[in-house]
């Protein structure tokens, strides 16, 4: 498989040796939201990095990530009510409520203030909610082409996650992903969308994305919470260092809600990723790597006397 600019769908294959079931733990929190079953992985030791998937997702799009993030960290991916293998929150899924459940998660779980919140997509939208609940609780965040600025606007907002959500559900069910996915052009026509090289990333990556994506069924409940929610005018009150993690070629959440981000995020720091779409971790997942790991430094100051800091990869 060829990569681009050096780096792009380049894999350590550090995932594939995990025993992940083995970390898969289930808890339960009271919230906003009710009483929620919330599933999660737990690698590492040290100050704490959690990883919030977006709209489709669940704690499998960071399994590139996971590993080497926790050579220096404790690393906690978890699956937001409704989506993955955590079922559906007693009451309706709204942004408020999923990010009143990120913090009462952090507090079940004795997370220190020296933790960094990492949201991609829907999951940044649930970030900068729990930064916004509980002022002081975490330490900073890293905004992975969230969706909080660009989806504000009902109607049309509606429109394109529906979009979305069609073209993933366009590949086949589960028992017959394997297959579609060995079609480079079913790959392309049901990805493109998310991904700007479909057919340059593992497919095994690419079966975990899909087999626990768009049939969730808190899509439609959070689809619909997303589209039109409008928390810009509170966004100056974070007063946090926030690293924003953009692909350039994102046709989910477009470049401009990058901007739009960093105007209103008073110590924000934007990275735009060249010829990468809206799947920044698994599109480079090296690259994203080296970035949340000197945002940690620079935050929370990691140091570590036996794992050697992370170079940066190529194009940095």
């Amino acid at each position: 498989m060829e990569a681009r600019d050096g780096d792009y769908g380049v894999s350590d294959g550090r995932w594939l040796k995990v025993d992940w079931g083995s970390k898969i733990e289930r808890i339960a929190i009271d919230s906003e939201l009710g009483v929620s079953e919330v599933e999660y992985v737990s690698l590492g030791e040290g100050p704490t990095i959690v990883l919030v998937h977006g709209l489709a997702g669940s704690w499998r799009n960071w399994l590139e990530n996971i590993p080497r993030l926790s050579d220096r960290h404790r690393v906690v991916a978890l699956d937001l009510p409704g989506f993955g293998d955590s079922p559906l929150p007693e009451k309706p899924i709204t942004m408020p409520g999923y990010g009143s459940m990120l913090v009462s998660l952090a507090d079940r779980l004795g997370l220190p203030e020296e933790t960094i919140l990492v949201g991609h997509s829907m999951g940044g939208v649930v970030v900068t909610e729990a930064l916004l609940a509980a002022p002081g609780r975490f330490s900073g965040a890293s905004l992975v082409a969230a969706a909080g600025t660009a989806f504000t606007r009902t109607s049309k907002s509606r429109k394109r996650v529906a979009r979305a959500i069609i073209a993933l559900n366009r590949l086949p069910a589960p028992e017959r992903t394997g297959r579609g996915l060995s079609r480079p052009r079913l790959r392309a026509a049901s990805l493109g969308s998310f991904i700007a090289h479909p057919n340059e990333i593992d497919p095994e990556i690419l079966w975990e994305l899909v087999t626990y994506g768009a049939r969730a069924p808190g899509t439609l409940q959070a689809a619909y919470a997303l589209s039109g929610f409008d928390g810009r005018n509170r966004l100056g009150a974070i007063d946090l260092p926030v690293l924003l993690l953009w692909g350039a070629r994102d046709l989910l959440v477009p470049l401009r809600a990058a901007y739009s981000y960093r105007k209103r995020l008073p110590e924000s720091e934007l990275v735009v990723l060249n010829d990468t779409g809206h799947m920044v971790q698994i599109e480079r997942p090296a690259r994203f790597d080296w970035e949340i790991e000197e945002f940690a430094r620079e935050v929370i100051g990691v140091e570590s006397p036996v794992q050697p800091v992370l170079e940066p990869p190529d194009g940095r």
